[in-house]
């Protein structure tokens, strides 16, 4: 994927800025398992120091997924605002999720798999087309549906079968 690798070696000390745009041949090439088509415009800010490399990553546009509950196809909007900072080291690993250490003699940075990665994230784990969102959002996050409880009944109402109550002395 020579589209997303950039050059460092040539970089001055300064802010340089990229544009790339990722389309359906950008997630055919990365895996088709979580996005299979989409259309999103990638905005990358570098700023080269002496030791590290700051980027921030801004990526907007529309993935094409397919509804959990109808399957129906349908359009989802992302919008991602990254930062990681790359350190010089002695050798290639992952420190955190927001700083990857890369080794001193290294002289093209791959950001593809990086920009695969954030459009991943964004995207719902319950993937609902939007004409049935107002009903998921009126049910609520973890809403009880089955209940032995009458609705008005409280915790504090309960009558406690006599056997169980001498349980809780042991506590």
């Amino acid at each position: 994927m020579n589209d997303f690798t950039i050059n460092i070696v040539g970089l001055s000390d300064k802010k340089h800025h990229y544009r790339f745009v990722l389309g359906d041949s950008f997630f055919e090439s990365h895996g088709r398992q979580i996005i299979e088509t989409g259309k999103f415009n990638v905005d990358l800010e570098l700023d080269k120091h002496a030791t590290f490399i700051s980027s921030h990553f801004k990526i907007t546009g529309h993935a094409h997924l397919t509804c959990d509950r109808t399957l129906e196809p349908f359009e989802q909007s992302l919008s991602v605002d990254r930062k990681i900072i790359f350190k010089y080291g002695d050798e290639n690993k992952e420190v955190s999720e927001d700083i990857v250490v890369i080794a001193r003699d290294t002289d093209q940075l791959d950001v593809g798999q990086y920009l695969y990665e954030f459009v991943c994230l964004e995207i719902p784990i319950k993937k609902i087309h939007p004409r049935f969102r107002k009903s998921e959002e009126t049910a609520g996050e973890g809403a009880l549906v089955y209940s032995s409880a009458p609705p008005d009944r409280h915790d504090d109402d309960l009558v406690i079968d006599p056997r169980w109550e001498k349980l809780k002395s042991l506590t």
